[in-house]
């Protein structure tokens, strides 16, 4: 066998239909059945069920494409390898990360980055769904919030994060230091929308006493809720150093006594090839974030 037939193979895997494989290759439909039969001969089993037009993955299909997939991981990666040596410091890198925490956690680190490594074309993707990117290949790295256990993926732990809730200075509550996490269920709130990232933090912590938050506005954005809080329209609960970065005189931080915590680490494919750069970066975000409590344990 060779990687052009088992490029076909994937391709007929992935749709499922020989004629849209076909035309995805730009091949004619005999060309591709002949490809495949040939492959089967070599192997001496079928790798596909052809129940009248329609066609499934047998056994043996599903083992060689799981191979056939490695195989071309693992050219990519001698590729990008090989490309790293011959550019220098050139290339791309792909960074997944929580929308929330785009701006005040790694905003500086991107120029500090872009400084040292010009020629690097750098491009972030927010989502909610980082381990998904990571696993699909979208992104080299990802900024997510751990746990994540898969054993495809490498986790670096950085740092440990206290959830506060959130008052305007002329909140009733503006004076206290710290609260109870009991007095929540009493307090008017504005919260991301229910099944986001951040509100299930608060949500889980709050369920496990017996009680759930009923917000009277949910937004998805970190800035419009802080927005209606500074409105005193109600208080919301986020990362304490979310609210640091801001340093806002017109906004109250009080601690919440057994309140949820968030753990932030960094994930990527165990089979990725980490370029230089990617490693670099890696590194920086260890040296910015990583907290001893985490990283130790």
């Amino acid at each position: 066998m060779d990687l052009r037939q088992l490029e076909y193979f994937v391709a007929v895997c992935e749709e499922l239909h020989f004629t849209k494989a076909a035309d995805k290759l730009g091949i004619s439909q005999p060309t591709l059945s002949h490809q495949i039969r040939s492959l089967e001969d070599e192997i001496g089993m079928p790798l596909f069920d052809r129940i009248g037009k329609r066609i499934a993955l047998t056994e043996a299909g599903r083992l060689l494409l799981e191979y056939s997939i490695q195989m071309f991981r693992t050219r990519k990666n001698a590729i990008d390898a090989i490309d790293e040596l011959r550019n220098q410091q050139r290339g791309t890198l792909v960074i997944g990360a929580i929308p929330s925490d785009l701006d005040y956690r790694i905003t500086q680190l991107l120029i500090d980055f872009h400084h040292e490594f010009p020629h690097i074309r750098l491009t972030v993707l927010t989502s909610i769904e980082i381990l998904k990117q990571v696993l699909d290949m979208e992104v080299d790295i990802g900024i997510a919030i751990l746990p994540l256990p898969d054993e495809r993926i490498v986790r670096i732990p950085l740092s440990r994060e206290e959830y506060v809730l959130v008052v305007s200075v002329n909140h009733e509550l503006a004076d206290r230091s710290s609260i109870e996490l009991e007095e929540l269920r009493h307090i008017r709130t504005v919260m991301y929308p229910k099944g986001t990232l951040g509100r299930e933090i608060v949500d889980d912590c709050c369920r496990k006493r017996g009680f759930s938050l009923d917000p009277i506005i949910e937004t998805t954005t970190p800035f419009s809720l802080i927005r209606l809080v500074k409105a005193n329209i109600g208080a919301t609960i986020q990362p304490l150093p979310l609210i640091l970065s801001m340093n806002d005189p017109d906004l109250r931080a009080i601690k919440i006594e057994g309140g949820p915590t968030r753990d932030i680490g960094i994930i990527y494919r165990v089979d990725r090839f980490l370029s230089h750069a990617a490693k670099t970066f890696i590194k920086r975000l260890q040296d910015e974030l990583q907290g001893g409590n985490l990283a130790n344990r």
